[in-house]
């Protein structure tokens, strides 16, 4: 249950850190789009391959690396909504959805990995 809380915690911390950043800044952060959409591709790519290799620090790596993206999405999606790149608002709110529960999941798999749960 605790690592839950602190899964929990510290997704609430990074969504409002950064689209914090988005928020203030005001700046465009459309240019990340063909950067996340590679680095999404590369991130399948490295599921797939660890589903047969099984490789304890590949699953590590790809949750940080998870982590990282998905907090890149939350500025890319918080931007887009603020400077008016999303009108429809359903889509922007599954959009920003996603990415706190992408960030939550891998989160999580890295703190019960880390406390030897796993």
């Amino acid at each position: 249950m605790q690592l839950i809380a602190t899964a929990a915690g510290g997704t609430a911390a990074i969504f409002f850190v950064l689209a914090g950043i988005a928020t203030v800044t005001k700046k465009d952060f459309s240019f990340l789009g063909k950067f996340l959409t590679v680095g999404l591709v590369v991130i399948l790519l490295a599921i797939v391959a660890n589903i047969f290799l099984n490789i304890p620090a590949m699953h590590l790596t790809i949750s940080v690396a998870c982590i990282a993206l998905f907090s890149l999405f939350i500025l890319y999606d918080v931007s887009r909504v603020i400077n008016g790149g999303e009108t429809n608002y359903i889509t922007a709110t599954l959009a920003i959805y996603l990415d706190v529960y992408n960030i939550f999941v891998y989160l999580l798999r890295l703190l019960i990995a880390l406390s030897g749960r796993e």
